[in-house]
C-alpha cells in the first residue's frame, strides 16, 4: 500500500486526548487516525451496498401469488 503524507488541523483538546487514546492502545496517532478513517469508509460503502441491493429487490417486486389479479375489494377489506 502506498502511503502519503497529510496535514489535519484539529483543536489541542482533541489532539491531547487522541494521543493518550493512541497510546492507552499501543498505537500510533498515525494507526489510530488510519484506522478511525478505514472505519467510516467501510459502514459508508457497505450501507450503500445494502442500499443498492435492496432497491434493486424492490425494483423487481414480490410474487404474492395473485398472478396479478386482486380477488378482493378494497371495501371489502376496509369494511367497518
Amino acid at each position: 500500500m502506498i502511503k502519503q503524507n497529510i496535514t489535519l488541523s484539529l483543536p489541542k483538546s482533541l489532539l491531547k486526548k487522541a494521543k493518550v487514546l493512541a497510546a492507552t492502545n499501543e498505537k500510533s496517532l498515525s494507526e489510530l487516525v488510519r484506522e478511525s478513517l478505514e472505519e467510516k469508509v467501510r459502514v459508508s460503502t457497505g450501507y450503500k451496498k445494502a442500499r443498492e441491493r435492496q432497491l434493486k429487490v424492490l425494483q423487481k417486486g414480490f410474487d404474492l401469488g395473485t398472478h396479478g389479479r386482486i380477488a378482493v375489494k378494497r371495501e371489502d377489506i376496509h369494511a367497518r
